[in-house]
């Protein structure tokens, strides 16, 4: 009983001492930073234990494209039982996140900067989510980093239980909030925009330290760690990287008639829009941007960019022209020459690498822009599966559009494991 008494008190003081260890360390001054402690955190690592019924995949052979593994992970994925065992039901995360600390701990979050790199190098995220409360979850704890600020938008036509948990997720963070005023999203309608818009005035009025602005989705995921992120933004000297390429004519329909939401969906109208405020020349774009926090304030502030927003209320998925035309205006931080010199494309662009079906084919086609979808389709975009992963981490992006742990959560559990040990081995 007494040999009892003194390993728990053993015990029970080795926590301690280990809880003001990492106080200690994340309230270090600053000059001298010295990463070897980060040898003491192998506890951070992801192993097989922390997957579901995917852990049983070969990532590493998945992740070097070999065939064998990849089919493996295929038939994995169409069995039923691998389905009813890979549903996470919102009421784990509402009752799971009850104890922040055991949660947070229990998922490996990493609490503390990596680098002290990535601590004067702070983010600013943008989350537009409506469901898949796992998804969300897994895409927060990929990028999480306590000195970045992430700004949660859930649709306002969302579940009461999605709803709850993603709430229950953020109360445990305190540089993660919910925005402040959510808005009820319309596909390709401008709410969609809004959104983002309502994030990106949070964040500027929180803090004035973070140094890039990503918006993201529920079904994205990164493909570099948060190091390799931020010296890809140094590299960048400023700039922006987004799609912004000359509005093709058959999409010109999108902004030239007025366009109204009715009964939750977005319908054309016969009335013709009056030209674009300041003669500006509309871009083709997308969704996904990387942007200066100068980019932001434009946004914001600027009276041109306020009468473009209010121009493009009633078009067609105003949110595929409305940061493309932005990036060539004159004078907005970051930004480029309207001139088609300065175009650029999603696959040239590192804000986001979406596969789009009618742009997929076979090596060494020259139609092809990219090798075929080895998930399935939704909306003519590849849902990624775990066969794409090799191809994914030979590209620039930052982070890849979609992903879906309900269909595929192979893709994830590869993709997380890689990005996590790399993080750790960056510090050795």
């Amino acid at each position: 009983m007494r040999l009892q008494k003194q390993k728990s008190l053993f015990l029970k003081l080795s926590l301690v001492l280990g809880s003001l260890w990492i106080i200690f360390m994340i309230n270090r001054p600053k000059a001298g930073w010295d990463p070897t402690y980060i040898l003491r955190y192998s506890w951070l690592e992801y192993t097989d234990e922390d997957g579901g019924p995917e852990r049983v995949c070969n990532c590493s052979a998945i992740l070097r494209g070999e065939r064998e593994a990849v089919e493996e992970a295929k038939l994995l994925t169409i069995t039923r039982d691998f389905h009813k065992n890979i549903q996470i039901p919102d009421e784990y995360y509402i009752n799971a996140t009850q104890d922040c600390g055991k949660f947070k701990q229990s998922r490996k979050y990493l609490t503390f900067p990596l680098s002290q790199e990535e601590e004067d190098f702070p983010l600013a995220y943008s989350m537009v989510v409506h469901h898949k409360v796992q998804n969300f979850e897994r895409l927060l704890r990929a990028i999480y980093a306590p000195q970045n600020l992430y700004c949660i938008h859930v649709d306002k036509k969302s579940s009461a239980s999605a709803k709850s948990a993603i709430k229950s997720i953020v109360s445990c963070f305190p540089n993660v909030f919910m925005v402040s005023e959510a808005v009820t999203v319309v596909y390709s309608g401008w709410p969609r925009v809004q959104a983002d818009i309502n994030c990106m005035i949070d964040l500027y009025q929180i803090s004035t330290k973070w140094k890039y602005f990503i918006n993201l989705c529920g079904q994205d995921f990164p493909l570099k760690t948060n190091l390799e992120m931020v010296r890809s933004l140094q590299s960048l000297n400023g700039g922006n990287s987004l799609e912004s390429e000359k509005m093709p004519q058959h999409k010109k329909w999108r902004f030239t008639y007025v366009h109204k939401i009715v009964n939750g969906d977005i319908k054309i109208t016969e009335t013709p829009k009056k030209p674009p405020p300041f003669n500006f020349p509309i871009q083709s774009g997308n969704a996904y941007i990387v942007v200066n926090r100068g980019f932001v304030g434009s946004v914001l502030e600027d009276r041109r960019i306020q009468a473009l927003i209010e121009w493009s209320k009633d078009t067609y998925s105003p949110d595929e022209f409305l940061w493309a035309t932005i990036q060539r205006i004159p004078g907005v931080p970051g930004s480029t020459w309207p001139s088609q010199k300065y175009d650029i494309t999603d696959v040239n662009a590192i804000a986001r690498l979406v596969k789009w079906v009618w742009h997929e084919g076979s090596e060494g086609s020259p139609e092809a822009a990219y090798p075929e979808c080895q998930g399935n389709h939704v909306r003519a975009i590849c849902v990624y599966g775990a066969g794409d992963l090799q191809w994914l981490l030979e590209n620039h992006h930052l982070f890849a559009n979609k992903f879906d742990a309900d269909t595929d959560p192979i893709a994830i559990y590869c993709l997380e494991k890689y990005l996590r040990q790399k993080a750790l081995a960056e510090l050795r």
